[in-house]
C-alpha cells in the first residue's frame, strides 16, 4: 500500500469529523450563540450546500494545476475553515468558517480519489479510493463520539481547535507522503477538456445512481435517533454507542466494497444496491425489535458505504480520459443525495407516517437507484457487444482510454 494513502485518509478524517461532529453539538452550539435549534441546524445544511458547490466549482478552477498542491491548498483551506469556527464571536462567523471549510471539502475528496487511483496498478484502484474514504468512515466509529465527548466536557470550540490540528498533521502528511507522480496530467484542453467527460451517459447514469442509492441509505439515517428512541425503545444515552455500530458498518463495507468493485464495478454496485434495499425494508417491518435494530444499524452502514468506493471508480471509470471533475461532481452528488434524503424522510414526518416512514422513504429512493444502476449496466453491456462508444472496459488505464475512442 502506497504511504500517500495514509496522508489522504487522515485527510478524509479530518473533513469527515468536521462534517459530522456538529451534530452532537448542535445544542452546546445553539446555545452559545442565543439561535434557536433550526437556526443552528443550518450550520449542517450550509456546509452541505457548500460541499456541492466546491465539489464543482472550486475543482473546475484548479483543473490546469498538478495536484499534489492543489490538495496542499485544500487543506490548508480546511485549516482555516476550522479556526474562524474555532473562534467565531458570532452565528454569522461560524458559519463563515462552516462554509470554508466545506468548500475544502468536495474538491478534496474528488481530487484525492484520482490521486489514489494514479498511486496504484489498474486493478487496485477501487481499493486505493476505499482506504482515503477510511478516513471518513474512522470519523463516524471514532472521531464523531469521542470529539462529541470533548466538546461537551471542553466547550465546543475545543473540538474544532483539534479539527484544525488534524488538518495540520494531514498538511504535513500530503506534502511528505504524497508522491508527485501521484497525480496525472489534467485533460487536454484543461477545463474544456474535463467537461467533456460530461458527454458521457454513463458519466450522468453514474451521478444518478450515487444520489438516488446513497441519498436512500443516509435519509433513513437522518432521522435515526427518533427512531431509535420512539420505536426501539433505547434510551438517548444508548444512541451514541449505536452509532459507533453503524460506524463499524461503514468501516466493514468501504473495505470489502472496495475489494469488490476492483474485480467488478457493476456488479458489486448491483448487488450492494439491492441487498441496501433488503436491508431498509427488513429494518423499517423490524424496527420495534431492539436485536433486530441492532442488527440493521450494522448492515445499514456495511451495505450503504460499500456503494461508495464503487460509486466514484465508476464515474472516473467512463470519464477516464479526463476524470478530475467528473469525480468532484460525483462528490457533489453524495451530497446532493444527503439533502435529497433528508428531505424526503423530513416530509414523511411531518405528513405524520411516523418514525419508521424515513427508512420506507430510503428504501424506495434506493429501489430507484437499483434500477438506474440495471439500466446503466445493461447499457455498458450491450455498448461493448456492439463497440459502441458508451462503454469502457473494466480496467482504468492508459488501454482504456484507447479502447474509449473507439
Amino acid at each position: 500500500m502506497p504511504i500517500g494513502l495514509i496522508a489522504l485518509a487522515l485527510g478524509g478524517f479530518g473533513i469527515g469529523l468536521t462534517e459530522f461532529v456538529i451534530m452532537g453539538l448542535l445544542p452546546e452550539v445553539a446555545a452559545d450563540f442565543a439561535v434557536s435549534e433550526a437556526s443552528a441546524g443550518w450550520l449542517i445544511s450550509g456546509y452541505a450546500l457548500a460541499v456541492v458547490v466546491g465539489a464543482l466549482l472550486l475543482t473546475a478552477a484548479v483543473t490546469r494545476f498538478e495536484r499534489k498542491p492543489v490538495l496542499a491548498v485544500l487543506m490548508v483551506l480546511f485549516i482555516a475553515g476550522n479556526l474562524v469556527s474555532a473562534t467565531a464571536p458570532d452565528y454569522t462567523l461560524m458559519m463563515v468558517g462552516r462554509i470554508i471549510a466545506a468548500l475544502a471539502h468536495g474538491a478534496f475528496f474528488g481530487i484525492g480519489a484520482v490521486v489514489a487511483a494514479s498511486m496504484v496498478g489498474p486493478t487496485k484502484k477501487a481499493g486505493a479510493i476505499a482506504i482515503m474514504f477510511t478516513g471518513l468512515t474512522a470519523a463516524n466509529v471514532l472521531g464523531v463520539p469521542f470529539g462529541t465527548m470533548l466538546g461537551q466536557a471542553a466547550g465546543w470550540r475545543s473540538t474544532f481547535w483539534a479539527i484544525a490540528g488534524i488538518g495540520v498533521l494531514a498538511l504535513a502528511g500530503i506534502l511528505a507522503l504524497v508522491p508527485k507522480t501521484g497525480a496525472a496530467e489534467t485533460a487536454p484542453g484543461g477545463l474544456r477538456g474535463e467537461l467533456k467527460a460530461f458527454r458521457s451517459g454513463q458519466v450522468w447514469l453514474s451521478i444518478f445512481v450515487t444520489i438516488l442509492g446513497y441519498g436512500g441509505m443516509f435519509g433513513a439515517f437522518t432521522y435515526i435517533a427518533f427512531t431509535l428512541t420512539e420505536v426501539s425503545g433505547f434510551s438517548a444515552a444508548t444512541v451514541p454507542w449505536l452509532l459507533i455500530l453503524f460506524g463499524v458498518g461503514l468501516f466493514i463495507g468501504n473495505t470489502v466494497g472496495g475489494k469488490a468493485a476492483d474485480r467488478n464495478v457493476d456488479r458489486t454496485l448491483l448487488v450492494v444496491l439491492a441487498a441496501l434495499v433488503v436491508v431498509l425494508v427488513v429494518f423499517a417491518l423490524t424496527a420495534a425489535s431492539q436485536p433486530m435494530t441492532i442488527a440493521s444499524m450494522v448492515l445499514l452502514g456495511g451495505f450503504g458505504f460499500a456503494t461508495v468506493p464503487g460509486l466514484q471508480m465508476r464515474v472516473m471509470k467512463y470519464a477516464d480520459a479526463a476524470p478530475t471533475l467528473a469525480s468532484g461532481a460525483n462528490i457533489g452528488a453524495f451530497n446532493v443525495g444527503n439533502a435529497l434524503g433528508a428531505w424526503l424522510g423530513g416530509v414523511t414526518i411531518t405528513a405524520g407516517l411516523g418514525y419508521t416512514a424515513p427508512i420506507w422513504a430510503g428504501a424506495i429512493t434506493t429501489l430507484l437507484g437499483s434500477g438506474v444502476m440495471a439500466f446503466a449496466a445493461g447499457a455498458a453491456r450491450r455498448g461493448r457487444n456492439d463497440d459502441a462508444g458508451l462503454a469502457v472496459p473494466d480496467a482504468v488505464g492508459p488501454d482504456a482510454v484507447e479502447l474509449q475512442r473507439l
